[in-house]
């Protein structure tokens, strides 16, 4: 089994190496706006779903057979996938020990965020150079309508984690707010993730919207004149929005 993708040019991250860490489709929620499609095993469990020696085995190849992927440019190994990294309770190993054997890359986690409620999993996302976590909804009716998460998540909880995170990490933090028309992008949503958003102090927060069909194919896409309006009621100091359509 592959457990690296790529590399990939991304806007975002530059040239990106892609590194799954969990079966297809394991994840605490279930987004019906996913590309990859429905989650097959929703669960909360951490543990090693794969031997983390098996995966740094694999980036090892792939660094020794793609010498100048590590010449005069910076490479991205972006913890992503189809599923929720952190679930795999190594996350935090594997990201040290690549920064240990190859120090000139830089590592990125895409994240839901929902386990930063936990301080062991906010103290090992502290060891990615960028973290970019998920927000798409400020109150609990809207978190479970967009999301369906597992059970037992509350969304102040999740918002409250994403802050401590915040206060503990010194590297980039760019948060990514999904914006589902009819949805979260109604007055009362918005003003609450504004509110949300003040708290956690992002570097960044980046509104997206469907590129290609979702797990459900109702969802709506944002336009670009849908992005702007959330863009401008958004609006903060000293905090970039930008969204897919810039």
């Amino acid at each position: 089994m592959a457990y690296i993708f790529g590399p990939v040019r991304s806007r975002r991250l530059g040239l990106s190496l892609g590194i799954d860490l969990l079966p297809y489709k394991t994840c605490n929620l279930d987004c019906g706006y996913c590309e990859c499609g429905a989650t097959t095993h929703k669960t909360s469990s951490r543990k090693i779903w794969t031997p983390t020696e098996t995966i740094i085995a694999e980036v090892v190849s792939w660094m020794n057979a793609h010498p100048e992927a590590l010449r005069g440019q910076t490479l991205t190994c972006t913890l992503a996938g189809a599923g929720e990294p952190t679930l795999h309770s190594e996350f935090g190993l594997l990201g040290y020990r690549l920064k240990e054997l190859y120090p000139a890359i830089r590592l990125a986690l895409i994240t839901n965020g929902l386990l930063f409620t936990d301080a062991p999993v906010r103290r090992d996302a502290c060891i990615f150079d960028l973290v970019l976590p998920s927000l798409d909804a400020a109150t609990q009716e809207t978190f479970e309508k967009i999301n369906k998460p597992e059970e037992g998540y509350a969304i102040e909880d999740i918002i409250a984690g994403l802050a401590a995170f915040r206060q503990e990490y010194t590297g980039t933090l760019w948060l990514e707010i999904f914006i589902v028309p009819g949805v979260n992008d109604q007055e009362r949503e918005l003003a609450l993730l504004r509110e949300a958003v003040l708290r956690i102090m992002p570097d960044r927060v980046q509104l997206n919207s469907l590129d290609r069909s979702g797990a459900d194919s109702t969802i709506p896409r944002a336009s670009v004149n849908d992005l702007e309006r959330v863009r401008q009621i958004l609006a903060l100091d000293n905090t970039e929005i930008i969204s897919r359509a810039h």
